[in-house]
């Protein structure tokens, strides 16, 4: 199966949402598969918020032959969000006002803005329709964002474990984050691993999280009753957080967690509801019922607000995690959802 790694670059000024300017910027993205002969066929994903445009290193158990969306019937893309590590134009690219990296000068930006330079994406590659728009976490968030921003190019979306606006609950939990980076005596430089080891902790804070009291008891529960130290789940938090810190920066993440909190679809659209009801295409929302980031409420106000619009619930001992766990239950209510369709326009 043809899989491509391509750069997209856009060579003028670019407004942003805040007011600040991008002198131009580019956009790694990933393909698989072919585009057919009507066009008809494109899958776009948004990835989550350390994810790279490569969706067959993190999601291959979803986007792989014989499943809903099969790379032998559809052309599938992702690209890098912009303020990203993975190739778009992020705080660690040479700013060419200046030639030297942006660093800490990098601007605000917000999921809007991202979804405006997808858009620019799609148009260089004159793609006029997409098939389905999907996503996850922040990427749901930038799905919901595209889907209001062109509600005629999309025919289906499928927001998962996201939200309409960031609550204070997932505020507060990143700017906890952002502290432990700030707490880091090199943040302050400009180099490229300034925050690392304040990324680490961070990393730690976002995986209590990501996951549940229940993933922690049954993972990283002791083996012996006789240990005073180096227990299991701690040994687990600094893995995880070395992890992330072997490939991605702390520039990013502090862009890309302030990008997750201004996301507010109302925000100048007269109010979230309003907003939610411009969407044109057929929608599933998919929720999972331990997710403690974003709680299984803030997805049955999508389905409730976004017209006729469905809603499916993953069961899942892994917490906001498990849309990159419960591959089976997810198929699942995808192909639910896409024979629903086929069923409803037989009886038409």
């Amino acid at each position: 199966m043809l899989k491509t790694d391509q750069i997209y670059h856009f060579a003028s000024e670019f407004q942003l949402e805040t007011g600040g300017i991008l002198p131009g910027f580019q956009l790694k993205y990933t393909t698989l598969g072919h585009l057919n002969k009507d066009r008809n066929n494109v899958v776009w994903i948004c990835h989550a918020l350390t994810g790279s445009a490569d969706f067959t290193d993190w999601w291959n158990g979803f986007l792989s032959e014989d499943t809903p969306f099969d790379p032998r019937d559809y052309f599938i893309i992702c690209a890098n969000t912009l303020g990203g590590c993975y190739g778009s134009t992020g705080p660690l690219s040479l700013n060419p006002k200046t030639g030297k990296p942006y660093y800490h000068t990098f601007p605000e930006i917000t999921n809007r803005d991202v979804v405006r330079s997808f858009d620019l994406l799609r148009q260089h590659l004159g793609i006029d329709k997409i098939h389905t728009l999907l996503g996850g976490s922040l990427g749901g968030q930038q799905v919901l964002e595209w889907a209001i921003l062109q509600p005629n190019v999309f025919e289906r979306i499928i927001p998962i474990a996201t939200n309409a606006l960031h609550s204070p609950w997932g505020i507060a939990l990143n700017e906890a984050q952002r502290m432990a980076i700030a707490a880091d005596a090199t943040w302050k430089q400009d180099d490229a691993r300034a925050g690392a080891e304040g990324m680490k902790a961070a990393r730690a804070i976002g995986m209590i999280s990501f996951r549940t009291y229940e993933t922690f008891q049954q993972t990283q529960a002791e083996k012996t009753a006789n240990k005073t130290d180096d227990y299991r789940a701690a040994s687990y938090q600094r893995y995880q957080g070395q992890k992330l810190a072997n490939r991605f920066n702390a520039f990013s993440y502090w862009v890309l967690t302030k990008a997750m909190d201004s996301h507010h679809v109302g925000r100048n659209r007269s109010g979230v509801e309003a907003a939610l009801k411009e969407i044109k295409a057929k929608t599933l929302v998919i929720g999972i019922d331990t997710d403690l980031l974003f709680p299984l409420r803030e997805q049955e106000f999508l389905a409730e607000h976004i017209p006729g619009a469905s809603l499916a619930v993953l069961t899942s001992l892994h917490g906001h995690d498990g849309f990159l766990v419960e591959f089976d239950q997810f198929k699942k209510s995808v192909r639910n959802f896409l024979k629903a369709e086929v069923r409803k326009e037989s009886l038409v």
